[in-house]
């Protein structure tokens, strides 16, 4: 099974642009509950993974914060040595603490910790793409942490910088910051507004995907299964029955049409999901289709 859809550019323009296909994969699924400690399946967890990869996957999307360090060990041992088509992208800004909790960790001394962490992990010498994940108020000002990221960039540790948890006004100050390679935000078909909620999380954003539009930035879309369907009775389940698809599915699908610089990276900690996932890919859905969707 390979995947059909016209690759995405990263960073196009730059000196060192990164080509991937239009379906990624987002390994948070495969640690254990809570996003912590080592999966349940383990065996099942590698092999989701390399078929993932074998199947036309070539991007991979982590953060050594997931399980602590346990995605991106994973990664290593069904992986290495990568494929040189391969792209790892990673996530800082955030850590975990030993009740699970999520905090910011996000000075540019953590910033630089994490990168040393994320390349000896993966066993990089260079991070491809890093998405710098903002983390709500009282955080380090965002110059400041843009600043830590774009100074590893130039010291070779990072190959290309984006962000992550982002409002339409973030992103309008990072661009005028410096260049910004990718935006990985909360979007699918039922979420696509833009929202904080009382933890300072931004969700959604079609004002987003219209700045990246504006810019030629992709946007990797994150929770698209988890908060991009609707409940009950919708029309994204009445186009799923015409293709004999499920809404999981359709919802992939939405979003390779909705505009060719959406990358989905669904993840999930099964074999047979991600199989389901990647034969969205083959959903052709007709401007009649797209339109009733809305």
């Amino acid at each position: 099974m390979s995947i059909p859809a016209t690759p995405l550019t990263i960073a196009h323009g730059s000196a060192q642009p990164l080509t991937v296909n239009r379906l990624g994969y987002g390994t948070m699924r495969l640690t254990g509950p809570g996003v912590w400690g080592e999966p349940a399946d383990r065996p099942q967890a590698l092999d989701i993974l390399r078929t993932a990869v074998a199947s036309g996957v070539n991007f991979i999307d982590t953060a050594d914060y997931y399980g602590e360090d346990i995605t991106n060990r994973l990664i290593v041992e069904a992986l290495y040595p990568y494929s040189p088509e391969l792209v790892i992208c990673t996530k800082v800004g955030a850590t975990r603490r030993s009740d699970k909790s999520w905090v910011p960790f996000n000075t540019p001394a953590n910033l630089r910790t994490s990168i040393e962490n994320n390349l000896r992990t993966l066993r990089q010498e260079r991070v491809q793409l890093v998405h710098l994940r903002l983390m709500g108020p009282g955080s380090v000002p965002l110059a400041e942490q843009l600043g830590a990221m774009f100074e590893m960039q130039r010291e070779g540790k990072i190959q290309h910088v984006g962000l992550s948890n982002v409002s339409p006004e973030e992103l309008q100050t990072g661009l005028q910051l410096g260049e910004i390679a990718s935006v990985e935000n909360m979007y699918g078909y039922g979420q696509r507004t833009t929202l904080r909620d009382a933890h300072g999380e931004t969700r959604g954003g079609e004002e987003v995907l219209a700045l990246c539009e504006q810019h030629g930035i992709p946007l990797i879309p994150f929770f698209s299964l988890v908060h991009g369907l609707p409940k009950g009775g919708n029309k994204l389940a009445e186009i799923a029955q015409k293709y004999d698809a499920t809404e999981a599915q359709l919802n992939i699908a939405w979003l390779l049409h909705r505009s060719p610089l959406l990358l989905p990276i669904p993840g999930t900690s099964s074999l047979a999901h991600l199989r389901e996932n990647l034969k969205a890919t083959a959903i052709q859905l007709s401007a009649e289709d797209m339109a009733y969707l809305g």
